[in-house]
């Protein structure tokens, strides 16, 4: 059985938590909630967890598929270096970022997301797991598609393949005369 990449489950925990605290944090100022100030940073920390995790992190084995538009986001966590590469400093910060959002009942629910992505980078970093960039693929020479050399000309049902005509067979075909 192959390892499993703890950091892939933990930035999509992360990239939900992010944004179950911006729905909690626009409920609890929009319904102008007993201490919606923590509502209101509810919303700004799920923007920057969202950024933050958007773009995916390259697996170690196989391939990576990437999200539309991960390759711009990607550049600025880059652009930070072991800050947001560093599994243990994303796992304190998400915890660090969680603790305010526990005192309002609107954002709880992201909280304990936010907190349960946090436990997860900690896994993955104790397993020395760390943030890459997905790189371009180069193309390996195979396209898909280039199998099929020819596509069948008869619509289904076709019959087995031992009763089909050969192609050598349509000529002598067309040169019989035709019933009217």
């Amino acid at each position: 059985m192959g390892q499993i990449e703890w950091a892939m489950w933990a930035n999509e925990q992360a990239l939900a938590a992010g944004l179950i605290l911006v729905i909690g944090g626009v409920v609890g100022v929009a319904g102008q909630f007993k201490g919606w100030q923590y509502a209101a940073y509810g919303i700004a920390a799920g923007v920057f967890i969202m950024l933050l995790e958007y773009p995916r992190g390259k697996r170690r084995k196989g391939t990576t598929l990437e999200r539309p538009g991960q390759s711009y986001l990607a550049a600025v966590v880059k652009l930070f270096g072991p800050l947001t590469r560093n599994y243990y400093v994303r796992a304190v910060l998400h915890a660090c970022l969680a603790v305010p959002g526990g005192f309002m009942l609107a954002t709880v629910l992201g909280t304990v997301n936010l907190g349960i992505a946090s436990i997860i980078y900690l896994l993955a970093a104790v397993r020395n797991e760390e943030w890459s960039p997905i790189q371009e693929q180069q193309s390996k020479g195979r396209q898909p598609g280039k199998s099929i050399h020819q596509p069948p000309t008869n619509p289904p049902p076709r019959p087995p393949a031992e009763r089909r005509r050969k192609p050598e067979d349509d000529a002598e075909i067309e040169d019989a005369p035709t019933v009217k």
